[in-house]
């Protein structure tokens, strides 16, 4: 048998922090450097950053140049290392000189030692900057330097194995060049790039230095540290402010606003795995070899994050309400602006839509009158509905859909096909009482037949009304809902069709049209597909395959991410606290592995329809998988 699979790494706890500095004054300085240190190992951080020449402070002036001061802040460096763990490595800033030069450097110390300093690579000599009045650049290959009883790596093609994941460092100026250190870091293997800083605070900086952070994190695919001087530097030409950022690919985790008093330390963890992920789906990526590579601590990472993990991740996040509608208008304007595309170019007369009264048509449907619009026409010039009620068929949802279609001036067409199902089921010999899956499946496929047929009668194409969520779990009848013309929620999940239908209920200027979308909203997923003959809904999809919000979750972490399905579960287990048991998250994941892996026949062959987000399922796209996967072996049980 084999050993189970056990990953390399998980989470990378890492931290900035924020001294108060004393200018020159190196004791005071170890002591504050100290006391945070020691904050960062209690709370497990596995790496923390300290700004640029935090030992010296960084507006020194011409004392930097002075022998006592060097010469204490040697010591002073030594001293620091001796008091370092095996698990928490300590990156700060230093002047250090190696021949004749002085140079602007960080150390790097763990384990008791200094294991290794990199100098600075650009001297900014602008405006307020005078750094090449007092220091070199170093242009040579790595060497090694004497400190107190051992030789110290020096250079700048240094890596740092940080429980086992490999982190380079570029201070401050080199992260604002055309030609960053951290681009050949990343390239040579870094995952994490520190960076102490000291960056003068001015008018709109601090917007420029996220966005600057956070675009090379993104571009390099790497977490960014990034840990900026305090104010309480010198203040005699600029002021400083303690901005602190650290970012993964793209996304700001955690922040120290400039100027935040009673914040010294910042916490967050980084998914290592994330970045390795998404480093092997680009074979662009540059990857080569050469830069020696110096193991500091042989600490593992942490296997469970903080903060929590987010339970919504298809969902804008942002708080700021006005952010958050402006991010679900912009989804339904893929979505409208591919339908109308797609109108232009079949220069089709109608589109044919069966509405059910359910989340998935009403959104099919008023993405439709938004594609009219683009179009400058009227949504009843070119949308023809259809309910098509069975004995199955709610009275509700049968009253909303005629309702919707009515308030927005469609001549919604009913069509019944109770009789329809009962003649096609005597003819596959069916009792027409069991309501089994042909019993149920009949119905899908009739309802679809009847629109490609319409769509033939009348001209034009039939518009799906699945969603994302459905087509992962293979929640629809092959060859009857899961067919259309242009499936237009392809990309949208189950839990994000229902903020898209409540953004458009909430803005919508007509109370009657607010309170029909309201009802909606309110009326249980189902597929209405069989009946206990009470005219009521008799299935509740969620109470078959599970709630979606969980759903969504596993499908966003194993198609975006690659996550295996025990850091799902454990993620899961995060994000939705005490909202589902263990066994229950564990039961629900077992069945969306099982229907995902089963469902791939239908997705090969499932329409067109626009991509909203970073997961698609696609065959032409996102998502490629072989459709007869019947068993998926230790993926399925990692």
């Amino acid at each position: 048998m084999m050993t189970p699979y056990v990953p390399a790494t998980a989470y990378l706890r890492v931290a900035t922090a924020c001294p108060i500095i004393s200018v020159a004054d190196v004791d005071a300085n170890l002591q504050e450097i100290g006391h945070l240190y020691n904050e960062a190992v209690v709370a497990g951080a596995a790496l923390v950053v300290f700004p640029e020449l935090a030992l010296t402070g960084y507006s020194l002036g011409d004392l930097v140049q002075h022998d006592a001061l060097l010469h204490h802040a040697k010591l002073a460096l030594i001293h620091l290392a001796q008091h370092t763990t095996a698990t928490t490595v300590l990156i700060v800033g230093i002047p250090f000189v190696v021949g004749n030069g002085l140079y602007n450097c960080a150390a790097i110390l763990a384990n008791g030692q200094i294991c290794g300093i990199v100098p600075k690579q650009f001297l900014p000599s602008y405006g307020e900057f005078y750094e090449k009045r007092w220091y070199q650049t170093w242009q040579q290959p790595n060497t090694t330097v004497p400190f107190g009883d051992n030789h110290v790596p020096f250079g700048n093609h240094l890596l740092f194995a940080v429980a086992g994941v490999l982190v380079g460092v570029e201070i401050c100026e080199d992260l604002w060049v055309n030609q960053s250190p951290s681009r050949m870091l990343v390239d040579q293997g870094a995952l994490i790039i520190a960076n102490p800083s000291a960056s003068p605070e001015l008018v709109a900086k601090a917007s420029y230095r996220r966005t600057l952070v956070s675009m090379q994190s993104a571009t390099l695919v790497c977490g960014y540290i990034y840990a900026g001087c305090d104010w309480t530097e010198s203040s005699m030409d600029v002021v400083m402010s303690g901005h602190q950022l650290i970012c993964s690919n793209g996304r700001i985790e955690a922040e120290r606003q400039p100027f935040a008093l009673d914040q010294r330390i910042t916490f967050s963890d980084i998914d290592v795995e994330h970045l390795q992920f998404d480093r092997r789906r680009d074979s662009n990526r540059g990857n080569q070899r050469g830069y020696s590579v110096v193991i500091t601590t042989t600490a593992a990472p942490i296997s469970t994050p903080q903060p929590l993990v987010n339970a919504f991740p298809f969902l804008p996040s942002d708080e700021d309400s006005s952010a958050r509608s402006a991010r679900l208008q912009h989804i339904l304007a893929i979505q409208a602006h591919g339908l109308a595309q797609r109108m232009r170019a079949t220069r089709a007369p109608y589109i044919h839509l069966g509405l059910s009264g359910g989340l998935d048509s009403t959104l099919a449907f008023l993405v439709a009158c938004q594609a009219a619009t683009i179009l400058g026409r009227q949504p009843a010039e070119v949308l023809r509905t259809y309910t098509m009620p069975a004995a199955a068929s709610s009275d509700r949802t049968q009253r909303n859909a005629a309702t919707l279609a009515s308030l927005y001036g469609i001549a919604n067409d009913m069509i019944p096909i109770g009789t329809l199902v009962v003649g096609q089921l005597l003819a596959l010999g069916h009792d027409g009482v069991s309501q089994d899956i042909t019993y149920e499946n009949v119905q899908a496929r009739l309802r679809t037949s009847i629109l490609f047929n319409k769509a033939n009668q009348l001209g034009g194409f039939v518009l799906g009304t699945g969603d994302l969520s459905e087509i992962a779990l293979g929640w629809c009848t092959f060859n009857g809902d899961h067919m259309s013309h242009y499936h237009v929620n392809a990309g949208v999940p189950k839990t994000l069709v229902r903020h898209l239908v409540d953004l458009v209920a909430q803005t919508h200027t007509n109370p009657a049209i607010l309170a029909v979308l309201v009802d909606i909203l309110d009326t249980p997923v189902s597929p209405e597909l069989t009946t206990t003959g009470s005219g009521e809904l008799s299935q509740k999809t969620e109470d078959i395959i599970g709630p979606y919000e969980l759903h969504d979750f596993f499908l966003y972490h194993l198609v975006r991410w690659g996550d295996r399905p025990a850091k799902i579960a454990l993620l899961a287990k995060q994000a939705f606290g005490d909202q589902y048991e263990p066994a229950v998250i564990a039961k629900w994941l077992a069945v969306f592995v099982k229907r995902f892996t089963g469902s791939q026949f239908k997705r090969s062959v499932m329409p067109d329809g626009p991509k909203v987000g970073s997961v698609a399922l696609s065959p032409r796209g996102d998502w490629r998988m072989p459709s007869d996967l019947l068993n998926a072996g230790v993926w399925k049980d990692a």
